[in-house]
């Protein structure tokens, strides 16, 4: 049933990867993202499918519309670069300075609008609408919360089920992973203060120096997180920036640390947070200084409908073979307010591998990273592979 999906998809791979690379080389951050959500438009001109932006962001909803008596999917494909300076070397680099689509969503973006171009063609095979989510502020803007709260997916006709795709050069490329449950983590971000007293270097008896309790405070959530935290829901917690004093000779007042919390579960997260507290504040205490920390809470944890899980793996295998679909056996730190839609619908979200062909997924530069590559051949897969869900679930829930 799926095949023609895959062909179709590989000839339209040259636009696919024409609308990728203009995409990468002009990043936009945040939530708005005029010139990309402009080339999203006019990808799709000429095409008979409604659009609507919100009013609060770049974010657009496009429709398809087919049997009207059918159910309504949702697919969605997040845009955002992050702030940071691209070093690959590609011919078509960034051409922003401190702006890099790092994590893939100019991939996520061109394979969705490919996807439109697809089932667009082939409407006669659906079974259903089925709306397509271009999504902006996804990296830590909370793009999918904000599309939400417009009432985007409120629109008539209301999805009943949601499906997104998410690249990864650490996996083999063209495979799909992905299993039910905590998929991704809800990322919280920890931002501690500590007060001393100054000095003179020479007298540290005279001073209150933070930048050893500092020391002691990181030292002491490792333990915490290793000996109090289950290991069976466990969290990760990363002090990632500490800044403190001026010069060689002179004790600062305070001392600030910045880091993530990283949990799968509400019980894990509120009792991370709970030692979190006590801990600075009763070292810092000890040492007869006052700290605080203040925990800024992130996306929720992202959580596959395990029935839907298995309906894309039936879906995947018979569109790429047996060793297409990879069964993850845990799920990842990272995280996605992709979250947040599948609070509202039962769906998933999946890996789709994009290892270059020349380096070992293990060895390859992930995403977040400077020198971030991918197989662009994977990306006719993520297309066929949005056309023969919505195909798929569209044709199963009448």
């Amino acid at each position: 049933m799926t095949t023609p999906w895959l062909e179709d998809a590989r000839a339209l791979q040259a636009k696919t990867v024409a609308f990728r690379r203009d995409l990468h080389q002009h990043p936009e951050l945040g939530l708005d993202l005029p010139r990309t959500t402009a080339a999203v438009r006019a990808a799709l001109q000429g095409l008979d499918v409604e659009i609507v932006q919100g009013t609060s962001n770049s974010g657009l909803i496009v429709t398809l519309k087919g049997d009207p008596q059918g159910s309504t999917i949702l697919l969605r494909g997040d845009m955002d670069a992050l702030p940071m300076d691209e070093d690959t070397g590609l011919s078509f680099q960034s051409r922003v300075p401190g702006a890099m689509h790092a994590c893939g969503h100019d991939a996520h973006t061109a394979m969705l609008v490919s996807a439109v171009h697809l089932m667009h063609a082939h409407r006669e095979r659906l079974g259903g609408t089925v709306k397509f989510m271009f999504q902006p502020g996804e990296e830590g803007d909370f793009g999918a919360r904000h599309m939400i709260e417009d009432g985007l997916l409120d629109l008539a006709p209301m999805p009943s089920a949601a499906f997104a795709i998410h690249v990864s050069p650490n996996i083999p490329s063209g495979v799909i992973a992905s299993k039910p449950g905590a998929f991704m983590a809800s990322p919280d971000q920890v931002a501690i203060t500590l007060k001393g007293q100054g000095g003179h270097a020479s007298t540290p008896h005279l001073a209150r120096d933070p930048i050893p309790v500092a020391a002691e405070i990181v030292m002491a959530l490792q333990a915490f997180v290793a000996r109090r935290i289950d290991a069976f829901d466990p969290v990760v917690l990363t002090i990632a920036k500490i800044e403190a004093g001026t010069t060689h000779n002179v004790i600062p007042e305070s001392a600030h640390m910045l880091g993530t919390l990283r949990s799968f579960s509400e019980r894990a997260r509120i009792r991370a947070h709970e030692g979190i507290h006590r801990i600075v504040s009763k070292i810092a205490e000890a040492h007869e200084m006052v700290g605080e920390a203040v925990i800024t809470a992130g996306y929720p944890v992202t959580m596959n409908d395990a029935a839907f899980v298995a309906r894309v793996k039936a879906v995947t295998q018979d569109l790429l073979g047996e060793k297409g679909f990879r069964d993850m056996p845990s799920p990842v730190m990272g995280a996605e307010d992709w979250s947040y839609v599948l609070q509202r619908l039962p769906g998933c979200m999946v890996f789709l591998g994009v290892a270059p062909p020349e380096v070992k997924p293990a060895h390859a530069h992930s995403c977040h990273s400077n020198r971030m590559l991918m197989d662009e051949d994977a990306m006719a897969h993520g297309v066929a592979l949005h056309a023969a869900i919505a195909e798929q679930y569209l044709a199963s829930v009448r």
